[in-house]
């Protein structure tokens, strides 16, 4: 009799610690590209920690398998994209990914290669910009910004280089893959890089020749989103990953790591 009442002693025991512990973590599985999204859900880890949410975060290096990889389910999120690519990307794939919350926008920069001025710019200077519609349209809109290319009215937010109306440099638009272009900035005079690849490749924002200023589009048309497949809009570890991502620890965080090449959304 003894022996039985120390047993059951100790599965109460074990059973009131379990309670006190909140029971089972659920493990939320999320894609990013390394800088500066892992980095900042390395931050969000923490704080979902603290709700019995286990973190995984898969980096990738590209803007394709991420998103293909929420698709087929392989991933629960992901968090590297903004709501422009996201939405072309289902246009163009036959896709289902929503965003469930806007976390952040990367100002888009200029940074020297073979010059270091946009003054110094001369005739027939070749200048890159990615490749992909979206952010090739938003490059050519901060040419534009610049002077250095005019496009039409009406040209939204994807313009081709095929839009350009005025080139009074007759600049060479070279169109490269978003990940090619810091390394590639020996082989060009500007380039028109994407905050991510910037920040991977130590670039800063302060030290590029220009950037997207304040008011421009920037916050809203390129704002950085959390991506689910649709009809998992409502799951609640992604959307705890979503408050975690807009807490104060987590924008803190942005605001002390990047020096303005994360912008922090409310």
């Amino acid at each position: 009799m003894k022996k039985i009442l120390s047993l059951l002693v100790i599965c109460v025991t074990i059973l009131a610690l379990a309670t006190a512990c909140g029971g089972r973590s659920t493990t939320l599985k999320v894609g990013a590209s390394p800088a500066p999204h892992a980095e900042i859900l390395e931050v969000a880890k923490e704080v979902l920690a603290e709700q019995n949410i286990d973190l995984e975060i898969v980096e990738f290096t590209d803007y394709i398998q991420p998103n293909e990889a929420v698709e087929s389910g392989e991933l629960d999120a992901n968090y590297f994209q903004h709501i422009t690519y996201l939405n072309d990307f289902n246009q163009e794939n036959g896709t289902h990914l929503v965003s469930v919350g806007a976390v952040h926008y990367e100002p888009f920069g200029i940074y020297a290669g073979r010059v270091a001025s946009l003054e110094e710019l001369q005739d027939g200077d070749v200048v890159g910009i990615p490749n992909d519609p979206t952010n090739g349209g938003r490059a050519l809109l901060l040419l534009q910004q610049e002077g250095l290319i005019t496009l039409p009215e009406d040209a939204g937010l994807t313009p081709t280089v095929l839009d350009i109306v005025d080139n009074p440099k007759n600049l060479r638009i070279e169109e490269l893959e978003a990940a090619q272009l810091p390394r590639s900035l020996d082989s060009l005079d500007v380039a028109v890089i994407n905050g991510n690849y910037a920040i991977q490749a130590g670039l800063k924002v302060e030290d590029a020749l220009a950037v997207e200023t304040a008011d421009s589009a920037a916050g809203t048309a390129y704002a950085n989103v959390v991506a689910v497949k649709e009809g998992n809009e409502d799951n609640k570890a992604v959307q705890a990953l979503v408050a975690a991502l807009k807490s104060e620890k987590v924008q803190t965080f942005m605001n002390e790591t990047y020096g303005g090449a994360v912008v922090p959304l409310a």
